[in-house]
C-alpha cells in the first residue's frame, strides 16, 4: 500500500480479486463455446455432475447465487435440454433439479475445459495451491462471519 488514503484503488484488495476473476472468466469463453455454456452454467453443470440431483435452494448455497439470479440460468439450461426442473406436487415451493441424458453426456465433452484453462493464471503450482487455500479459507471465514 502506497498511501494511507483508503479510497486509492491501489489500496484495495477487492479490485485485484475482481479484475483477476473477470479475466479468468473471460478466458473460459473459448473452451466453453463448443459446449454451449456460459461460465456460470458450466459451474452449475459441474455441481450437478458431482452431486447429482438437488433442489434449487441447495444449489444456491453451493454456488453463492440467489434464486433471482439462478432461476433464469436454470431455465436456459432446461431449454437447452441439459437439466430438468421439477416441482414436486406435495411441495410446489421447492424446485428439484436433475441432469437429462444430454446433460450427463456433456460431461465427457467438458473434460477438455480444465486442460484448455491450464496456465490461465501465470503462477507456479505452489503459488496456485496457496492462492486456492487462501481463497477457500477467506470464503469459509466470510460465511461464518456474515451468514
Amino acid at each position: 500500500m502506497q498511501s494511507a488514503d483508503p479510497l486509492l484503488l491501489e489500496n484495495q484488495l477487492c479490485f485485484p480479486l475482481y479484475a483477476c476473476a473477470k479475466a479468468v472468466i473471460r478466458r473460459y469463453r473459448k473452451p466453453l463455446e463448443p459446449l454451449g455454456l456460459t461460465y456460470t452454467q458450466y459451474i452449475v453443470m459441474m455441481i450437478l455432475w458431482e452431486y447429482g440431483g438437488m433442489t434449487e435452494g441447495e444449489l444456491s448455497k453451493i454456488i453463492h447465487l440467489d434464486s433471482g439470479t439462478l432461476a433464469p440460468l436454470l431455465k436456459r439450461l432446461e431449454k437447452q435440454g441439459m437439466i430438468n426442473r421439477i416441482r414436486p406436487e406435495n411441495n410446489e415451493r421447492k424446485l428439484f433439479l436433475s441432469l437429462t441424458e444430454d446433460g450427463i453426456k456433456l460431461k465427457d465433452k467438458a473434460l477438455s475445459v480444465p486442460e484448455a484453462m491450464q496456465g490461465c493464471i501465470p503462477l507456479s503450482e505452489n503459488e496456485l495451491l496457496l492462492l486456492k487455500r487462501l481463497l477457500d479459507r477467506a470464503m469459509l471465514n466470510m460465511e461464518i462471519a456474515f451468514p
